[in-house]
């Protein structure tokens, strides 16, 4: 039924917005996965939207816009990582990180459910 929701809301933005309509269906399995490991509602709340690691990729982002010769494949690994390492000074800590427990428990017990029903 949320699946069918959000797919609806994606169709009613499609027209104003299509960008949202595209961030909303890109990240709508995510979403429902979220929804489906019966975490707090603050937890499922920041893990619910990639408002994360999109602060993550734009302060890196700030961080090597100036970078004029990346010089190849090994300099660009270097600058990236250094511009996420001085990012990482910047972040704060998620609402409902003492509940992060409870996410990892969930996600154990829907490996194990799904490695026995491989099996």
């Amino acid at each position: 039924m949320a699946e069918k929701e959000l797919r609806q809301t994606a169709k009613w933005l499609e027209a104003s917005w299509p960008v949202a309509a595209a961030s909303l269906l890109e990240g709508l399995e995510e979403t429902l996965t979220v929804q489906n490991l019966n975490l707090p509602p603050a937890l499922c709340r920041i893990l619910s939207n990639t408002n994360l690691i999109e602060n993550c990729f734009s302060q890196a982002a700030h961080r090597t816009h100036q970078v004029k010769r990346w010089d190849g494949p090994k300099m660009i690994l270097r600058w990236t990582a250094a511009a996420l390492l001085a990012a990482e000074k910047n972040f704060r800590r998620i609402k409902g990180c003492e509940q992060l427990s409870l996410l990892e428990k969930a996600l154990h017990e829907q490996e194990t459910s799904s490695t026995l029903k491989a099996a």
